[in-house]
């Protein structure tokens, strides 16, 4: 499943607006953002690193104006990340993934008083966005118009997005997930405003967008805890652990 996981991450940077192959590694751009959650590179699985390739790497990123930033399932580049650390990189955050198999989803409703919508015009896209900017509270600046194409270009690809809507319209919640590559998909992004919080929506939203997946033939669906009341409701939904990835930086 590792080396399932990785390869994916790898397509999915390939569909950045601007995918750059960098010897070893694959690095996905977005001009219309500087944030380094948009922007990094990941390994091609299996292929051999070294110190050189961390060089033109970081070269690469610099040329781009983009902070150097890589994110990756560790089993697959295991000599990785002591090449990184050399080269000046810390590590920002060691996760373990989840993941979904069809067999094991547990699909929730919306709570009462809530729908969940797949946002289809690009108002609707940006307060699905602000929803979510607002529930995570930390994220870094980003231009609205940007997100709002960016999420309409992952629409048109096969990606899934879903809010979650007041009966009188508001939209308090989101989540999607990328468009699948070898029928494997990555979920993120759920997010509850926090007045709408312990009634089950993040349950219903991140159900809602696995579901969606496996309709469309997804065999796949995976995904990273932001914490301990996270990672339960995730459970709940049928997701299990599995295996580990490493989010690691360079400051310019």
């Amino acid at each position: 499943m590792d080396l399932r996981i990785q390869r994916s991450v790898v397509s999915h940077l390939r569909t950045r607006p601007k995918a750059i192959e960098v010897g070893p590694f694959v690095l996905g751009l977005d001009p219309d953002t500087e944030s380094p959650f948009i922007n990094y590179a990941s390994p091609q699985p299996g292929a051999p690193i070294t110190a050189a390739d961390i060089t033109e790497l970081i070269s690469a990123f610099a040329e781009a104006g983009r902070k150097p930033r890589l994110e990756y399932v560790t089993s697959c580049a295991p000599e990785l990340e002591d090449l990184l650390v050399t080269a000046g990189f810390a590590v920002e955050e060691r996760n373990q993934y989840l993941i979904c198999p069809p067999e094991r989803l547990t699909v929730f409703p919306a709570p009462q008083g809530l729908t969940l919508e797949e946002p289809s015009t690009d108002p609707d896209r940006a307060a699905v966005v602000a929803a979510q900017n607002d529930a995570f509270g930390d994220l870094p600046p980003e231009d609205p118009a940007a997100a709002v194409a960016r999420m309409r270009r992952s629409q048109e690809r096969g990606g899934v997005v879903l809010g979650a809507r007041t009966t009188d319209g508001e939209w308090v919640g989101g989540g999607q997930a990328a468009p699948p590559s070898d029928d494997v998909s990555e979920v993120a992004g759920i997010a509850v405003r926090e007045p709408f919080r312990r009634r089950g929506l993040g349950a219903a939203i991140s159900a809602g967008v696995t579901r969606r997946l496996f309709d469309s033939g997804v065999e796949v669906a995976w995904l990273e805890a932001s914490g301990d009341d996270s990672w339960r409701v995730y459970e709940r939904v049928g997701y299990v652990p599995a295996g580990h990835r490493l989010y690691i930086s360079r400051e310019i």
